[in-house]
């Protein structure tokens, strides 16, 4: 019996047990993306290199790839399919980028078998993570794709200009057509390393509105928990004013860029480590693919949390360690030592009439204020007052500290000494100052 999910796209089971999207078996589209990317990014390094043009970002190519084979493509053990790959130019021109050579995104994604990741969203996409942990392919639904084509001049002008981005990089956009049905893909940077053990991961979007994880998602081995979760398990992630900084400032460019996109909905993909639990802990619980630890060192540039933020030009080298897989020093109000990763995701939503439509009604109903759906302006103001107010705080100094507690006594001490009060209160008030 399959179960499938809400919107009936994708996560149901075929009789066997297979999971299966749009009646196509996650074995065939696996096989299908690792033959038709294949094919294509082969096919590429016999064009000659040169600059971008315009018309490149409307160009879609195609191939038929039928399962015995013909002059041009292997025999197989799917199904017959067609595979378009839109703007292939324009990609590898960002490929390229950010460092990733032809054979590197090659062996990445089809030398060894593709990691089924599971989905917390309601989207029901399907996620395939390859085995060094480089890239995510998602499912997308159409007018996801034809948004982002779309984006692309716009989008890849600011990440030309800005590679140090929380926005996720698109490295590839494909389609597979077999058996009367379209699948699209697109191919991204991956955030979360699996060779770390995340205790706690969120997706945060600033809104209040129906923001907590469902019962379901809490009694999985890892849930993905929201706004409201997050307000009551943690008092604050704490950063030193030079990486709070660093990190609010990526924060607000991004949300201008997706702001001047009238792009909204988005979420930051936030997952904490915290190294005094478990310093050498493996991979996810549930997660496929061996011990979990990334077999080579990390080729994508820019690709880390802590690349992502940096805006001063320092050598990634220096912060991409092998225990700190790039993440982000943090800490607890407890004083824990964190590592933070973290990534905006789900941007390829703009803000159109269904979703007008949306947030109107929801308005009436609650405070519009509240829910996730919002005009793109408004959910970018309140994304990053969420963000810098809720989630993220500036550590203070040790010098900063011994002043605010030098001003605190002497307003105490007058105010005592004109009341004749004690001071014993104030003793302990000096754990507002704590960090």
């Amino acid at each position: 019996m399959s179960t499938t999910t809400e919107n009936g796209v994708g996560g149901s089971r075929n009789m066997s047990g297979e999971k299966t999207y749009k009646k196509t078996t996650s074995s065939a589209l696996k096989g299908a993306i690792q033959l038709g990317i294949g094919y294509t990014v082969g096919n590429l390094t016999s064009k000659p290199d040169r600059d971008v043009l315009m018309q490149d970002f409307y160009v879609v190519e195609s191939v038929f790839l039928p399962s015995e084979g013909s002059n041009l493509t292997p025999a197989h053990h799917y199904p017959d399919f067609r595979f378009k790959t839109y703007a292939p130019l324009a990609f590898r021109y960002f490929r390229e980028l950010f460092g990733i050579k032809p054979d590197d995104y090659l062996y990445s994604i089809c030398n060894e078998p593709l990691i089924e990741l599971s989905n917390p969203g309601a989207s029901g996409s399907l996620f395939y993570l390859t085995s060094d942990d480089e890239f995510i392919i998602k499912t997308v639904q159409h007018k996801e794709a034809e948004f982002l084509q779309k984006l692309l001049p716009g989008y890849y002008m600011n990440l030309n200009q800005n590679p140090r981005t929380l926005l996720p990089k698109f490295y590839g956009l494909y389609c597979i057509q077999s058996g009367g049905v379209n699948i699209r893909l697109v191919v991204m940077n991956n955030v979360l390393p699996r060779s770390v053990k995340m205790h706690y991961k969120y997706d945060l979007k600033g809104s209040t509105y129906k923001r907590r994880a469902s019962r379901k998602e809490r009694e999985k081995a890892c849930p993905v928990y929201k706004d409201l979760d997050f307000q009551d398990m943690h008092e604050g992630l704490y950063f030193d004013a030079d990486t709070y900084n660093a990190l609010m400032k990526t924060l607000q460019r991004d949300c201008r860029v997706l702001e001047s996109f009238k792009i909204m909905d988005y979420s930051l993909l936030l997952a904490v480590h915290v190294l005094d639990q478990s310093p050498k802990e493996g991979g996810e619980p549930g997660q496929a693919g061996g011990d979990g630890k990334r077999p080579v060192a990390q080729r994508v540039l820019y690709s880390t949390a802590m690349e992502s933020i940096q805006g001063d030009g320092k050598a990634a080298e220096a912060h991409t360690t092998d225990d700190t897989m790039g993440g982000i020093p943090a800490k607890s109000h407890k004083e824990e030592k964190l590592l933070i990763f973290l990534g905006i995701i789900d941007i390829l939503q703009s803000y159109r009439f269904i979703k007008k439509l949306e947030h109107s009604w929801k308005a009436l109903v609650y405070d519009g204020d509240s829910v996730s759906v919002h005009r793109p302006g408004f959910y970018a103001n309140r994304f990053l007052k969420f963000m810098s107010t809720s989630v993220f705080r500036k550590t203070q100094s040790k010098s900063n500290r011994f002043v605010m507690l030098t001003i605190e006594w002497h307003i105490h001490t007058v105010v005592s000494q004109l009341n004749g009060s004690s001071l014993k209160p104030f003793l302990g008030s000096s754990v507002l100052y704590k960090t």
